[in-house]
């Protein structure tokens, strides 16, 4: 059973009222909705803290020997084709997943995941202290997958303890925490490239963020079992049957649409993300070749970590005040739409201009509406899905499909500049063809969510 279906409105205490500045928070609401904002707001600070160090680590660091002998030269070749082998460690990562999913409850899932990939983040610190060859290759690798897995078991959990009422009324103001989290990472992991911070210690304050988000799950926890929120339900102590989350997806026709519409989108982004670090790297190449003391890992680290500054402080702007406005007039459509018509303008005026200060604020505007409004329509998604659905089935698309839209977008660059010689402006050009398939698949979706809510409704 789901916690507050939103079916009473008791007088709104103080906090309640500032809280419906962003959406509709009902009576007895507050606390937990708070908690939760919190929990994903440690999660994303982390990662973003996480995400920043990566780049320097794999944009100046050697280029493995097989990838020179195949004719690659650039890091941001490697730096995408690293996103294939993300796709080859989930195969591994999502059985195990669910394997584990199968036969503990829900809160020994979440703290034996995210204890995980803590010890996974201090092995790194340790890897990176010893100067470990190629660590910067096999960190973005690691990253991809802890990234998308602990935030997608983070929407697994609020999509568990939600109503699709309460989920559609409170996922947006849930999300500010995750845009909020995202910056302050971001600032934080700038301000200590700016400081020279050894990357070690940054990897050790990240892993803390995540054990202080363990006690946040505990605590919504404690409250959402609690008999006076709601009554026991059986399921929630044991695991959530056998099937595995690939088999869950290819027997739902409206899942296996999800996932394609987070392939498409992942090509998109990941190939547009190349478009940008490719303009990084010639700067920071031209720049080092004028002036040998030039530091091209702590220019690279900084023109990041301001990047996904900016990206998230918008992103926070678009989720407090836009998500929960547009999903309150437009349904799910509202949010949904808003990505693939960002990118399709986004893509066509690279496809006129490619400087790297224009593309920076091209991709800073579809990455903060991805961050944000996205985000909040792929949460919405899952609301009508069953238990086992939401934890296995979302962490299988969450995590491996977008990953395949890594490998997919891997493929486009490699054909494109490897094979056609083309330049950033022609591969924008190739991306409008899949923003094109993704509004397509995003029209069936809507549809297909429609005809579910209602069948839910009226059981």
């Amino acid at each position: 059973m789901n916690m507050h279906d939103g079916s009473a409105d008791p007088k709104a205490s103080p906090l309640e009222r500032l809280l419906k500045i962003f959406a509709d928070v009902r009576g007895g609401e507050a606390l937990a909705v708070l908690l939760l904002t919190f929990n994903i707001f440690l999660i994303l600070t982390a990662y973003y803290i996480i995400k920043t160090l990566r780049e320097p680590l794999i944009l100046n660091s050697e280029i493995p020997g097989f990838l020179k002998a195949i004719g690659i030269e650039s890091r941001a070749e490697v730096k995408t084709y690293a996103s294939a082998g993300q796709a080859i460690a989930l195969m591994a990562f999502i059985p195990a997943y669910s394997w584990i999913a199968s036969r503990v409850d829900r809160m020994r899932l979440i703290v034996s995941v995210t204890l995980f990939f803590v010890a996974n983040i201090v092995a790194f610190a340790f890897s990176v202290d010893a100067g470990v060859s190629y660590i910067g290759v096999a960190f973005f690798i690691w990253v991809g997958i802890f990234s998308l897995s602990i935030i997608a078991q983070f929407w697994s959990y609020a999509n568990d303890i939600y109503t699709k009422e309460a989920g559609d009324r409170l996922f947006p103001i849930i999300g500010i925490g995750m845009t909020a989290g995202s910056p302050v990472g971001a600032w934080v992991a700038k301000r200590l490239f700016e400081a020279r911070v050894d990357p070690s210690l940054m990897l050790y304050v990240a892993a803390g963020l995540l054990l202080l988000s363990l006690l946040a799950y505990l605590t919504v926890n404690r409250r959402a079992s609690a008999p006076e929120s709601r009554p026991a339900s059986a399921d929630e102590t044991v695991g959530m049957g056998r099937k595995s989350g690939f088999s869950l997806v290819f027997a739902n026709r409206y899942i296996l649409m999800i996932a394609g519409l987070l392939v498409l989108l992942n090509i998109v982004n990941t190939t547009g993300e190349f478009i940008l670090s490719h303009l990084v790297e010639e700067r920071a190449n031209s720049l080092a070749a004028a002036d040998p003391s030039f530091d091209a890992g702590s220019f690279i680290g900084a023109f990041y970590g301001g990047f996904f500054f900016w990206v998230n402080i918008a992103a926070v702007v678009l989720q407090a005040f836009v998500a929960s406005r547009l999903v309150k007039f437009f349904g799910l459509k509202g949010v949904l739409f808003a990505l693939p018509l960002v990118a399709l303008g986004a893509y066509g005026l690279i496809a006129l201009f490619a400087s790297l200060g224009f593309v920076r604020w091209i991709k800073t505007a579809e990455n903060s509406t991805d961050y944000s409004l996205m985000n909040t329509a792929k949460q919405l998604l899952w609301l009508p899905t069953t238990r086992e659905e939401k934890y296995k089935a979302k962490q299988t698309v969450d995590v491996f499909f977008v990953r395949i839209g890594d490998v997919l977008a891997a493929v486009v660059v490699y054909l494109g500049t490897a094979w056609l010689s083309l330049g950033v402006r022609s591969i924008a050009v190739l991306n409008l063809g899949f923003v094109a398939l993704s509004l397509l698949l995003a029209l069936a979706l809507v549809r297909r969510h429609r005809a579910l809510t209602s069948n839910v409704e009226t059981v």
